[in-house]
C-alpha cells in the first residue's frame, strides 16, 4: 500500500541515549492542537530528564490542522510533523514508528487527557530494559478517572471481553497513552493488520502472544466531553478486530521474528498457543451452557438443569480442547481423556450445586436469572483449575507420548 506523505523535515538531532519520540496522531484538531503541543513541550522541557521529540501525525485532516502543525514546527525546535492523506490513527502511528530512530516511541492523544506526570513512569522501565512495552491504565489502584457513564461502561465491557475471550492480561487496551522500545515495536508492526482504533489493542495482543513484558502505569484521566469519536462504530470495529485476531491465533499466524537480544524469557512451550484457544472454546461452551440451562429450567429444577447442562457442555468442551487446544487427533484414549476430564466436572458440579443450594437457603424464591448468575460465577472461578488439570495431567505431553 502506497501512502502519500508530506513531511516537514528539520535537521536530525545528534543521536543520544534515551531519545524518546512522542507521537500525537490528529484528525481535524485545529482548535486544540496548538495549545496541547505548547503545553506538552513546556512540560517535557521542564520535567522530562531525557531528550525528546514531539511528532504531529496528521492523518487526512480536512480543516486547518496541517497549517497549525507547520507553524508549531517553525516555532518549537523539538516539534516535527508528518502528514498522511489517508485517515486512520493506527496508520499514522505505524508510519511514524516504523521510520523512527528514537530509543523509545510512544503516543498520547491530542487532548492530553492523561496527566503528564505519568510520562516518566511510562518511559523509565523501557529505557532500563526492564519492560518491552508500557501502557497507561485507568483501572489500576491509584488511578483517578473522570468520564461519562456511557464511556466507562463501554470501556470496561470492552476490556472484559478482551480478558474473557482473548486471554488478555493487560487491564486497559484503550487508554491513549502507550510506549514501547523502538526495536520491539518495529518488529511487531508487520503482524498488526489494523490501521484504525483497534491498532494498539492488536499490537498488545501480538506482544503478549510473544511473551513480551507489558508494564502498566496507573494514570489520572480527564476525558474530553467534546470528543468526536463515534463510540458505537468504534466498538463494532473493535469486536470485528477481536474476531480477526482470534482466527489468526487459532491458525498460529501471529508469529514475527524478534531481535535476538530481546528473545529472553518466554512462555512455556505451547502455552502461548493453548491459552487463547482454551479461552475461545470456553466462551463458546459458556454460551451453550447458558442457553441449555435456560431451556432445561423450564421443566427441571435448578439442580437438575445445572447438572444436565454442565455435563453436556463439559463433554463437548473436553473434546474440543483435546482436538484444537492440545492437538490430539484420532480416537485413541478419547474415552480416558473424557473420564479424566470428568474430575474437573465433578468439582465444578459440586461447587455450582452447592452455590445453588446455599442461594436458595439464604434467599427462598430467588429468580432463575440470579440462579444462573451465581452458577456462572462459580463456574468461571473454576476455569483456571480446568486448564491446569487438562494441560498438566489429562493432555500432558509425556502421557500423550506414552
Amino acid at each position: 500500500m502506497v501512502e502519500h506523505l508530506a513531511s516537514l523535515e528539520q535537521p536530525k538531532p545528534r543521536a543520544r541515549t534515551g531519545l524518546t519520540e512522542i507521537v500525537i496522531p490528529i484528525y481535524n484538531e485545529e482548535e486544540v492542537l496548538s495549545a496541547s503541543v505548547h503545553r506538552l513541550d513546556a512540560y517535557l522541557t521542564e520535567n522530562f530528564p531525557y531528550p525528546y521529540r514531539i511528532t504531529i501525525a496528521d492523518n487526512g485532516s480536512t480543516d486547518g490542522s496541517w497549517e497549525v502543525a507547520t507553524s508549531l514546527v517553525a516555532a518549537l525546535p523539538n516539534v516535527h510533523a508528518q502528514r498522511l492523506e489517508q485517515k486512520g490513527r493506527g496508520r499514522a502511528l505505524r508510519h511514524v514508528w516504523s521510520r523512527s530512530e528514537a530509543d523509545i516511541v510512544c503516543y498520547t492523544d491530542v487532548d492530553l487527557s492523561i496527566d503528564l506526570d505519568a510520562f516518566l513512569p511510562l518511559v523509565a522501565p523501557l529505557l532500563s530494559g526492564h519492560s518491552d512495552l508500557a501502557i497507561g491504565t485507568r483501572y489500576a489502584q491509584g488511578s483517578s478517572v473522570a468520564r461519562s457513564v456511557k464511556r466507562a461502561v463501554l470501556s470496561r465491557g470492552y476490556n472484559f471481553l478482551l480478558r474473557s475471550t482473548m486471554g488478555a492480561r493487560f487491564s486497559d487496551a484503550q487508554c491513549g497513552f502507550k510506549a514501547g522500545r523502538r526495536e520491539i515495536i518495529q518488529a511487531l508492526l508487520p503482524a498488526v493488520d489494523d490501521n484504525k482504533w483497534f491498532f494498539d489493542t492488536e499490537l498488545l495482543l501480538v506482544a503478549q502472544r510473544h511473551g513480551l513484558r507489558i508494564h502498566e502505569v496507573p494514570v489520572d484521566c480527564l476525558d474530553d466531553p467534546n470528543s468526536s469519536v463515534d463510540l458505537v462504530r468504534t466498538a463494532y470495529d473493535d469486536v470485528r478486530g477481536m474476531a480477526r485476531v482470534a482466527r489468526r491465533m487459532i491458525g498460529n499466524a501471529l508469529h514475527v521474528p524478534l531481535p535476538p537480544r530481546v528473545e529472553r524469557a518466554t512462555l512455556p512451550p505451547g502455552l502461548a498457543r493453548q491459552l487463547p484457544r482454551f479461552a475461545i472454546i470456553g466462551v463458546l461452551s459458556t454460551i451453550a451452557y447458558v442457553l441449555l440451562y435456560l431451556w432445561l429450567r423450564t421443566f427441571l429444577p435448578a439442580l437438575g438443569a445445572n447438572a444436565v447442562a454442565l455435563i453436556s457442555t463439559a463433554v463437548v468442551n473436553t473434546a474440543a480442547n483435546r482436538r484444537f487446544t492440545f492437538g490430539v487427533r484420532g480416537a485413541a484414549d478419547a474415552i480416558r481423556h473424557q473420564l479424566e476430564g470428568g474430575v474437573d466436572l465433578v468439582v465444578r458440579l459440586a461447587f455450582t450445586s452447592g452455590g445453588v443450594l446455599l442461594l436458595n437457603a439464604l434467599w427462598p424464591g430467588v429468580s432463575e436469572t440470579v440462579e444462573l448468575i451465581v452458577v456462572y460465577a462459580v463456574a468461571v472461578l473454576a476455569t483456571g483449575l480446568r486448564f491446569l488439570l487438562l494441560r498438566n495431567w489429562v493432555f500432558h505431553p509425556k502421557r500423550l507420548r506414552a
